[in-house]
């Protein structure tokens, strides 16, 4: 299990509040999320949605009142938080939760001390602070389903019922990312071009921190590699049962 500690700090102005319990679930995989902070003015109304998660997820509020129209001071009380908690040496990564690219220069800095540094934001979020995270998550894929409203067949129900349909993809295999992957797989395959599957995860998303199989409609990356056919696939026994390694090579 990784004993991570992770500061998760949230810009409740720039990210929605929707699967904020699957966002957390994912931070988990990555370590404890040991501080969990959302920043925000809480005056308004365009935050309260956030209200009713807070509680549940433990997640501690944080006010910023809006002292000039048009600046986001919710910005600068994030970035003075993180700092403070980056010296006090109480964690070993952070997870920055916007779509702001306001925070490019704060996942740099934090790299630079050495912190491990996530991200997660919607599909719009600026290519510099994506590039600026080791590794970047889009919120639209945390839940591979949304409700859809439909009115139900009992006229005597005025309530519509919810359904849930699968998403559609953020994006296309297309031949950008299909380069990308072979690519990936010779810069470490050995000398008769094998690779193991588990390496090439880790070396694509630092050439690209926002490579997701789940953004191409995958859960997992060997189900994404299947799929676009010019790669071979070879289950290697480990000698324990039920475990097997895979390694790739292009054909």
């Amino acid at each position: 299990m990784n004993d991570d500690k992770l500061a998760v700090l949230i810009d409740a102005d720039n990210v929605p509040y929707k699967n904020v319990k699957e966002m957390l679930e994912e931070i988990s995989r990555s370590g404890t999320p040991t501080i969990k902070r959302i920043y925000a003015d809480w005056t308004k109304p365009t935050v309260s949605g956030w209200k009713n998660v807070l509680l549940e997820n433990a997640i501690t509020p944080i006010q910023q009142y809006s002292y000039t129209t048009g600046k986001n001071s919710s910005d600068s009380a994030l970035i003075i938080d993180a700092m403070d908690i980056l010296y006090s040496e109480k964690v070993t990564g952070f997870c920055i939760v916007s779509s702001d690219s306001d925070f490019t220069r704060l996942a740099t800095r934090l790299r630079e001390a050495g912190m491990m540094v996530m991200g997660f934001g919607e599909k719009k979020t600026p290519k510099p602070f994506i590039s600026a995270c080791d590794k970047f998550i889009y919120l639209e894929i945390l839940n591979d389903t949304e409700d859809s409203e439909k009115e139900s067949e009992n006229i005597a129900t005025i309530k519509p019922e919810k359904t849930k349909r699968k998403k559609e993809p953020l994006s296309k295999v297309d031949s950008r990312n299909i380069k990308l992957i072979t690519e990936s797989i010779n810069d470490l395959g050995d000398e008769d071009g094998w690779t193991f599957l588990g390496n090439l995860g880790s070396f694509i998303i630092k050439k690209k921190p926002d490579f997701d199989p789940r953004n191409f409609g995958f859960p997992k990356l060997l189900p994404l590699i299947k799929s676009i056919g010019k790669i071979e696939i070879d289950e290697r026994e480990t000698g324990v049962k039920n475990i097997r390694h895979i390694y790739v090579r292009v054909k």
